[in-house]
């Protein structure tokens, strides 16, 4: 049974930092991601890291945020972690992880499976 479990969120003011880890158990996953809700809001992609033996380690961001977020990956442990800085106010939301086959997919329909969240909630 494949379980994802989220960690790390909490409260911070603006301009701190958190880190995020999503620890896989069950299978491991080429394609794992972030995404965020926030309250009457759709899901929002955050970001995805896939991994092959071939081309390596990648990672994409959503625009919003590229340079404050990074994404990385512990295979050995099969977690995904989101080290989170210069936090605003406007990325408080529930954060997710999700897991799937596609590469670097932005598209949520496309991770099958999925953590149950963990709120980070920015102060200003």
């Amino acid at each position: 049974q494949v379980q994802l479990v989220e960690s790390g969120g909490g409260l911070v003011q603006a301009g701190g930092s958190l880190r995020l880890s999503c620890a896989a158990s069950g299978r491991t996953f080429n394609s794992m991601a972030w995404f965020r809700q926030a309250p009457g809001k759709e899901h929002e992609f955050v970001a995805a890291t896939s991994w092959d033996s071939a081309p390596g380690f990648y990672a994409v961001y959503a625009d919003s945020v590229k340079g404050r977020f990074t994404i990385s990956r512990d295979n050995a442990k099969n977690m995904v972690l989101l080290q989170m800085s210069s936090l605003k106010p406007e990325d408080t939301a529930a954060y997710y992880c999700a897991a799937g086959s596609d590469w670097l997919s932005r598209d949520r329909t496309r991770y099958i499976h999925w953590g149950q969240g963990t709120q980070v909630t920015v102060s200003s």
